[in-house]
């Protein structure tokens, strides 16, 4: 009897452990089950975050955008400019309230060769915006000769292969002999005196130009003449092609006022008498 009641307790307490083994397993699936889930949650979270960035960015992008493009840069320079002349005015205020000298002390900021280099710039400057009025025909060629000189590009390739070529000729022809000195320098020594040129040399007429040099010269003068007639209309105060309805500049003056006033009711009627239609 004794055996037999403690296998029963024995029998019992497995079975409780086996009950208890069932229970745990369904709490386990779940747990597995439901981390899929919070994983599914936490990505579309992270989307939603990445998604809500992504439009803050590009809304301050595109706002950026706008106010660039709506910006007037010259405004925006100007009001650079009067800044920084606001700020030197305030510094030259400063600096002679304390009794000092405002050149000398701006002066620091800069070498020797920069001030002069700017010296030079800004001279060079107000001698040309003084230079711009018409003076004479003599001063106006020699601003016109200067223009072309900046706006000329040489060909220095071209030019130094015409050279040597040129050379070579001379040399073959008996007329330039190349001498090398001491030191390996190469000079070329004319005999006759023909290869130099000099005031009585007329060997330049032989020359014939490039295509491009002649078209480009051919735009020169283009130019020129676009802009002689330019200034001529400019002289003339308005344009060649409109019909001439006055005797004089102040009669000029009168009926530009007239059509400025009334050709706004006058319209139809000068159509009309233009058309012949008029009654």
């Amino acid at each position: 009897m004794t055996s037999e009641e403690e296998v029963k307790p024995a029998a019992k307490g497995s079975a409780e452990e086996t009950d208890t083994d069932g229970a745990d397993e369904p709490t386990q699936a779940s747990t597995s089950t439901s981390n899929p889930l919070e994983d599914r949650k936490a990505r579309f979270a992270a989307l939603r975050a990445r998604n809500t960035d992504s439009r803050k960015a590009n809304l301050a992008e595109t706002k950026s955008e706008h106010s660039r493009l709506t910006t007037d840069t010259s405004a925006l320079t100007t009001l650079n400019r009067k800044r920084d002349v606001a700020a030197q005015k305030i510094l030259k205020a400063d600096t002679e309230a304390a009794g000092e000298d405002f050149e000398r002390k701006r002066a620091w900021d800069w070498t020797i060769e920069e001030s002069e280099r700017w010296d030079k710039r800004m001279e060079k400057k107000a001698k040309h915006r003084d230079d711009v009025a018409f003076q004479d025909f003599g001063n106006e060629a020699r601003k016109n000769y200067k223009r072309q000189l900046r706006e000329l590009k040489p060909d220095r390739d071209t030019y130094e292969q015409e050279k040597a070529d040129m050379i070579e000729r001379a040399a073959q022809g008996g007329g330039l002999e190349i001498v090398e000195t001491s030191d390996g320098e190469l000079i070329a020594v004319d005999r006759d005196g023909k290869f130099y040129s000099t005031a009585e040399s007329t060997d330049f007429v032989s020359n014939k130009p490039s295509k491009e040099a002649i078209d480009r010269l051919v735009g020169d003068i283009k130019k020129a003449e676009e802009v002689r007639l330019k200034n001529r209309r400019n002289r003339k105060g308005g344009d060649e092609d409109e019909d001439v309805t006055y005797i004089n500049d102040k009669n000029k003056q009168f009926n530009q006022k007239l059509a400025r006033f009334y050709n706004h009711y006058t319209k139809e009627i000068r159509e009309s008498f233009e058309r012949g239609t008029a009654i």
